[in-house]
């Protein structure tokens, strides 16, 4: 089972007072690469929340977006900035008296001047708080991986479609290779004729030895054997547990190899129409391999 890099997941956890929210988007990356967003109060929690990333997906960019809400009374006090407030008294009065201001001085003038009141958040204990965020980010996660699976499933259909269809076109090849001896042989008589014109008499051994050695050069059954390993190794791939992006990556590459030294081997031009689809197929398959974890 192949599952898509692409995806997005989203979750809200209540323990007690604590809310947790959270959002992951994992989109298409070489290696897995997690960027977290997280309040101050996560981030003695940073690495155990990378670590069950991790252990849930092996490739892909992810970005997740941690939030913590404390709805409890005591959850946040204000302290006041005393030094400010005195500070701030004693340039309004300053003020007031090189102006000549008859206005007293208000609580709203000084509150007004920003920086007397802090809003001072009461920390929470870290156990409360990871496990709040864990049991979020578990749900998440699971979410997150429904997604990839269901995308993996249509890449899957996809890809059993375009193999079938390459597999069809080798069988279709492999019957053309079929012959090669023969086709060489009337090729030569046919050129040695048009060269000659008919002046010069052939050595049938001769004709045959050389169309063996054209045969023999045009050879293709090493890479037929090949190709379909590597097709029926791609089916296997795509229904196995693990992930399969590199794997799938490198046994295109290697179909890719077999089908160009089958194109240049026989030197058929219906073989090389034949060996053009293949590519088209498995360029299209190289391109959705991108998005496989």
């Amino acid at each position: 089972m192949i599952k898509s890099m692409t995806a997005f997941a989203s979750a809200e956890n209540n323990v007690g007072e604590l809310t947790v929210k959270i959002e992951i988007r994992s989109y298409n990356s070489r290696h897995l690469d997690i960027f977290l967003r997280i309040p101050p109060a996560c981030q003695l929690l940073e690495e155990k929340i990378k670590g069950l990333i991790a252990n849930r997906v092996a490739r892909g960019r992810l970005e997740a977006r941690v939030q913590v809400d404390d709805n409890s009374d005591e959850a946040s006090a204000l302290e006041i900035d005393y030094a400010r407030a005195r500070a701030i008294v004693a340039a309004f009065a300053e003020l007031k008296s090189q102006f000549e201001f008859k206005d007293d001085i208000t609580m709203n003038m000084l509150t007004g001047a920003g920086g007397v009141l802090k809003i001072v958040e009461k920390p929470q204990k870290e156990d409360i708080v990871w496990s709040a965020v864990k049991n979020c980010m578990i749900g998440v996660l699971e979410d997150l991986e429904t997604m990839r699976k269901k995308e993996g499933d249509f890449i899957a259909k996809d890809f059993n479609q375009r193999l079938k269809f390459i597999h069809n076109r080798l069988k279709k090849i492999h019957k053309k290779s079929d012959g090669l001896l023969t086709h060489y042989q009337e090729r030569l008589k046919e050129r040695i004729s048009s060269l000659t014109q008919d002046l010069v008499e052939l050595d049938p051994a001769r004709i045959a030895q050389e169309a063996a050695f054209l045969a023999d050069r045009s050879d293709i059954s090493e890479e037929i054997v090949r190709a379909e390993s590597h097709l029926s190794q791609f089916s296997e791939i795509i229904n196995a547990d693990e992930p399969a992006g590199r794997k799938l990556n490198f046994l295109l590459q290697e179909l890719n190899r077999e089908f160009n030294t089958m194109g240049s081997k026989i030197g058929n031009a219906e073989v090389a129409h034949i060996v053009i689809e293949v590519k088209s197929e498995l360029e299209k398959i190289r391109e959705q391999i991108q998005n496989v974890e």
